[in-house]
Parts: structure tokens; C-alpha cells; sequence
């Protein structure tokens, strides 16, 4: 071979060169062969084949109506194993497991149950599960599914015997803004100690400026039914007793009861009154020959009180009745009136009031068939028995009512009781004395746990009479005119009274504040919401 040719051939260096660049070809396609192997397997898992099951529902117009039944979760029990279910519910919490599983929290009310998506072949996708995971508390969702018995109970649900697994999600309604604060945080026990980094404690006046958020824990839930049960067992009872419901205006020319506390509006080139009370009016109709009224309403108070019992507009619960013979028959029914109303909440509510006591943990409120009555004076013995001065008794305080209410409590074993003959000078002009002690009247008052929640009496139904009263208070009868000639007319004795609903609510439940009590409370500090 010449010596040109064997220049020619590629030296063994060249030659093991080129079969390790041709081996690293080789990997090289090898492993981008693999790589888009696992990229066309992740696709595939990623094939979002839950398309028509969940997403975003188009605004609600009214489109159509299918007539599809819907399911209470509250009904919800091992016996529904196996049903299929249409819900409509919040997200109260979500939590999401690797990228396969969600679980949803789901709320109504005062009820929530729990709620699973998981991915399966062919008909919960990745795609499907992780758009449920990214979906905010609070938002509203229409959820199909079928209910699935739970080997053991779920803790963090009302509904602790089922879940329900999820087939079909769709969002009706989402949340555009950053919550407050979270309706967890809102809802956990009054007396639980706060632990840094854990939780956040969520004061009143943050509930109350976000009251519709506060609104939709369970707690308010429930204690607003309970607000309506009130009103409920209040007109039943009344209703199978002979009573008429009226409907008195809240504008008036007068005040009710004095100046001091009433609020003046415009009313075209004069002055008009927000009712302090339909007390006027329940006793023109008593003297209409209504003979029995009530009536449910707001009641305004211009009083400049920033304590945890007083709003300046609640709502009354008030009553009026003719008398027979002797002032305690009104007295007697308005107490059979409320042993009435808790004994149904009792026995209706016991579930709103458990649910209740979840946050606000209370003794069970009490009360004896047959009611403690205590005069006044009895009432002031029992303190000065207690170590308060008499002398500072010449009327009884928020703090002494209070302090009787402890003494009640201990003594008799009662929440609720009754206080009868308190002096005149205490009570309005339009109150009857006692026919054998000028200085004491026919008027009485109720109490729970310690605190009013009802004021009444016998009233004056001679005109000349009130009249007279009327002065001795600082009232001019010609400014009450039209109030007065309906006594001139003729009318039957009578008495009543006026109960604040709100307060009723706070000390059954004892909640500690009334603006609990109340949707929208206001006070000399809050007009809005």
C-alpha cells in the first residue's frame, strides 16, 4: 500500500472518537425518546375528560327550570347510603390532597357535611380535582354526588354519619374579594384561650362591621332562628288566648313617655316623634273595646347608653289587656306567656341551642313552674340581707339587679323571676297606685338572669286622673289630646306591658351582648351596616 493511501484511513483514535459520539447519539435520542414518552403519559394523566362536569355556571337568569329536587344536608343519615343528591351549599373550608383528592367542607345554615373528589378513569379528571381545590371559602356550589356511609364519624362535620362523593361541581357564585376574617376563626368558643400563630380571636366590632360574613356562622344562624322561635311561640301564645295583633304607627305627634329619650324627625314645616313604645296606641285600642292586643315592631330609644343591654332601636314585643277584677291577671298570663316561649324553644330548639352553646358555653337556663314573685320591698331585702346599703336602694340598678339575680339564682334556683309594687315615683305617668299605698303602684317587672327584660302595670283609665298624674310628671295633657279623649269615652281598666325582644334572646342564650342579638344592631356609635 503506498504511502498516500494509508494517510488516507482513520487513525484508531478517530475511530474510537466517532463510536463515542455515535454512543452518545444514541442516549441522546434515547432520552428524548423518554422524555417525550413521559411528557405524552403526563398529558395523557393531565386529558381533562371531566369536561361538561364542573366549571363556572353562566350568571343565573332564570334560564330555565328543570324542576331537579334538591337535598337538605341537615336530612342527610346512613340510611341515605347510596342516594344520588343535588346539593346547593358554601365551601366553608377545602383542603387539598396531592393533586388527586380535595375535600370539600360543605355549608347550609346550621349544617355542614363533608364532601369528597377524587380522581377516577374516565370521569374525575386532575384538572377537575384541582379547580376544586383552587376554589375560595364562601363561594356558593352546586354539587352532584352520591352520599357514602363513613366507617367512622367525621368530626369536623354536623353530619358525621355520611359524606357525599362528588360527580358534578359547578360554581354558582364566587368570592371577589379577601374575607375579614375567616368564618372558622368566627366560630370558635368565646372561652377558648387565643394561642399566637394559631388562630386570630374576632372581635364584636369586626363582626359587626362585616355583618353579613359574621352573619353565616353557625352560631348566628342559629341564633336567629331562635330570634324567630321567640317571635313565633310569643304570637301563638298570645293568638290562643284572645288577642288581636295591631299595627301602630311610629310617627308620632307626641312623645310617648317624656322628651329626655325620644328622637325628633322633620315632618314638613313641623316636628314629628319615633315611637319610644306603642304604649299610647295599645291603650286607645283597649279603649276601642279591642279588649286583648299585641304587637311585634320597632321601638326607638334616644338614649345615649353604650353599655352591652341598650340599643337605641330594638324590637318590642308588647301587650295589652282589659282587666276584670285585679291587675294580676295581667301579670299571671304575661308570666304564662313566657314559660311558654322557653319552654318551646326547649323543646322545639334544643338543636340551634346546642349549637349555640358550641361557641357561648352557658348554664342552662332555669326557671320553675311555679314563678318566684317577690315585692320590692322583698327584693330590697334580699340585698341589704346581702350587704348593699338600703339606702342606696331607693330604686335597683343595673348592679343590684344583677346582684339579685346571684342571690335568686342560689337561694331559689331560678333564672327567671318577678318583681311586683314598685314605687310610683319610679314608673310613668300613666301608671295606677296602689289603692292602699299612694307611694307604691300596681307595676311589675321581669327578670332573667338577673336583668329586666320586661316592664308593666296596671294603667290609669280615668281621664281626670291622668290628667292629673300627667301634670305631676311634667306632662301637659293638651299636648296629648287625642291620647286623652279616648279615656273621656269610656274604657275598660287594663294593663300590660313591653318586652325587648333582643334582650330576651341574649339572656336565654346568655350571649353576653345584645348587639348578638339583633341582625343589624344600632347604637349612639352605629348606623351602618
Amino acid at each position: 500500500m503506498s504511502s498516500a493511501d494509508s494517510g488516507d484511513a482513520p487513525t484508531k483514535s478517530a475511530l474510537k472518537k466517532a463510536a463515542k459520539e455515535a454512543e452518545k447519539a444514541k442516549k441522546k435520542a434515547e432520552k428524548a425518546a423518554k422524555a417525550m414518552e413521559a411528557e405524552q403519559a403526563r398529558a395523557a394523566a393531565d386529558e381533562d375528560y371531566s369536561v361538561g362536569r364542573y366549571g363556572k355556571l353562566p350568571m343565573h337568569q332564570s334560564q330555565s327550570r328543570q324542576n331537579r329536587e334538591r337535598t337538605d344536608i341537615s336530612t342527610l343519615t346512613a340510611q341515605n347510603d347510596g342516594k344520588p343528591v343535588l346539593v346547593r351549599a358554601r365551601i366553608q373550608t377545602s383542603r387539598l390532597q396531592g393533586n388527586k383528592m380535595v375535600f370539600l367542607n360543605l355549608r347550609q345554615r346550621t349544617n355542614t357535611v363533608q364532601a369528597l373528589m377524587s380522581v377516577t378513569k374516565d370521569t374525575i379528571s386532575k384538572p377537575m380535582v384541582r379547580w376544586a381545590g383552587s376554589l375560595a371559602d364562601e363561594s356558593i356550589v352546586l354539587v352532584e354526588g352520591v352520599v357514602k356511609k363513613s366507617p367512622e364519624p367525621i368530626k369536623s362535620a354536623s353530619v358525621s354519619e355520611v359524606e357525599i362523593h362528588i360527580l358534578e361541581l359547578w360554581l354558582l357564585s364566587g368570592v371577589e374579594c379577601r374575607l375579614p376574617f375567616s368564618l372558622e376563626d368566627a366560630s370558635r368558643s368565646e372561652t377558648a384561650p387565643e394561642v399566637e400563630g394559631q388562630f386570630n380571636r374576632v372581635l364584636l366590632d369586626t363582626r359587626l362591621n362585616n355583618r353579613v360574613l359574621d352573619l353565616r356562622t353557625t352560631t348566628n344562624q342559629a341564633i336567629f332562628r331562635l330570634q324567630h322561635a321567640i317571635g313565633n311561640l310569643f304570637r301563638d301564645y298570645l293568638n290562643v288566648n284572645g288577642f288581636v295583633e295591631i299595627h301602630s304607627p311610629k310617627l308620632q305627634g307626641s312623645a310617648t313617655e317624656s322628651g329626655a329619650s325620644v328622637f325628633k324627625v322633620d315632618y314638613f314645616k313641623g316636628k314629628a316623634y319615633l315611637a319610644q313604645s306603642p304604649q299610647l296606641a295599645k291603650q286607645m285600642a283597649i279603649a276601642a273595646d279591642f279588649e286583648r292586643v299585641y304587637e311585634i315592631a320597632p321601638v326607638f330609644r334616644a338614649e345615649d347608653s353604650n353599655t352591652h343591654r341598650h340599643m337605641t332601636e330594638f324590637v318590642g314585643l308588647d301587650l295589652e289587656m282589659a282587666i276584670e277584677e285585679h291587675y294580676h291577671e295581667v301579670r299571671d298570663l304575661i308570666d304564662g306567656m313566657f314559660k311558654a316561649i322557653f319552654k318551646g324553644l326547649k323543646e322545639k330548639y334544643a338543636h340551634e341551642i346546642a349549637v349555640v352553646g358550641q361557641q357561648f358555653e352557658a348554664e342552662e337556663f332555669k326557671w320553675k313552674e311555679e314563678t318566684l314573685v317577690l315585692t320590692f320591698k322583698e327584693a330590697v331585702d334580699l340585698l341589704v340581707e346581702d350587704g348593699v346599703d338600703r339606702e342606696a336602694l331607693d330604686d335597683i340598678n343595673t348592679e343590684n339587679e344583677k346582684r339579685l339575680g346571684r342571690i335568686v339564682r342560689v337561694k331559689y334556683d331560678t333564672d327567671y323571676f318577678i318583681v311586683d309594687k314598685f314605687p310610683l315615683a319610679l314608673r310613668p305617668f300613666y301608671t295606677m297606685p296602689d289603692p292602699e299605698d299612694a307611694t307604691l303602684s300596681n307595676s311589675y317587672d321581669f327578670f332573667m338572669r338577673g336583668e329586666e327584660i320586661m316592664s308593666g302595670a296596671q294603667r290609669i283609665h280615668d281621664a281626670d286622673f291622668l290628667c292629673k298624674q300627667m301634670r305631676a310628671k311634667g306632662v301637659d295633657p293638651d299636648s296629648m289630646k287625642g291620647y286623652l279623649d279616648g279615656f273621656r269615652l269610656g274604657c275598660p281598666p287594663h294593663g300590660g306591658g313591653g318586652i325587648g325582644l333582643e334582650r330576651v334572646l341574649m339572656l336565654f342564650l346568655k350571649l353576653n351582648n345584645i348587639r348578638r342579638a339583633s341582625l343589624f344592631p344600632r347604637d349612639p356609635k352605629r348606623l351602618e351596616p
